[in-house]
């Protein structure tokens, strides 16, 4: 099979651009970092539900997070809700594989000199850092798959429902309304099955519920942010396809 036409180009582009993401995602997301001293400003210490000293500490999935939403709302409006269903579907199953790869890599057995190396004037155990960076805990990999497919089809089902009643108008309101309350699932179900779910950890629901609220106020504020960055990608598909292949992929993809 090749890829001749406009519009098949435009989806294998798009569908890339998604799964890469997505893994990739899960990949630098056992990193979390500090908002506030990424910006280099001092940390907010929030209360909120009884816990104390919240602050916006994110994973490092969310620098690629906003990237899979663009991707989702795009082929959404393109080529449906079946593609982005089957896109879902399919990234889960290679983001389980991959996890199983990594699984096998961590098994094998190292080589004596590559173990112990000395990087940035420390000493190393190589071995133990690659364990402890791609080595994700069984519950947390099971909470961003589970996470990820129920955003993905929230994201779908609100992106047509607003559809349905605005039409081809207000573009802003379908993507980043679908985008936020799918952002609200994923902030709530990978804690709640990581960390809530987890015999290891076992927080309260309070906890879960602060840190959830916590991470989605950062997540709202970064999509309401990223919708201009929509309107820039979609303007560049419609000059890629033409004013009449562009209105009949739309048409197309409303109908189902």
């Amino acid at each position: 099979m090749t890829f001749k036409t406009k519009e098949s180009k435009l989806l294998l582009v798009l569908a890339t651009f998604f799964v890469a993401n997505a893994i990739l995602s899960e990949f630098i997301g056992v990193k979390i970092f500090s908002v506030e001293g990424t910006l280099g400003i001092p940390k907010f210490n929030i209360n909120m539900l009884g816990v104390p000293n919240l602050s916006f500490n994110m994973s490092a999935g969310v620098l690629t997070w906003p990237i899979i939403f663009i991707m989702t709302d795009i082929i959404n409006e393109y080529f449906g809700v079946k593609q982005v269903r089957f896109l879902s579907v399919l990234t889960s199953i290679l983001i389980a594989f991959a996890f199983i790869v990594v699984g096998l890599a961590m098994k094998l057995n190292a080589s004596d000199f590559w173990v112990n190396q000395n990087i940035n004037g420390q000493n190393l155990n190589m071995n133990n850092a690659f364990a402890g960076i791609f080595g994700q805990g069984m519950w947390i990999i099971v909470g961003s798959i589970v996470a990820f497919i129920i955003g993905q089809v929230a994201d779908v089902l609100i992106f047509h429902r607003i559809k349905k009643i605005t039409g081809e108008r207000a573009l802003w309101l379908r993507a980043t309304g679908s985008t936020l309350v799918s952002q609200l699932i994923d902030s709530f179900v990978v804690i709640f099955i990581a960390f809530y779910l987890n015999p290891q950890y076992h927080w309260s629901w309070q906890m879960v519920a602060a840190i959830g609220l916590v991470n989605y106020t950062y997540k709202f504020l970064v999509a309401i942010l990223m919708t201009p960055i929509l309107y820039v990608v979609h303007a560049i598909i419609d000059g890629y396809l033409g004013k009449d292949l562009s209105g009949r992929l739309i048409k197309m993809a409303a109908r189902g």
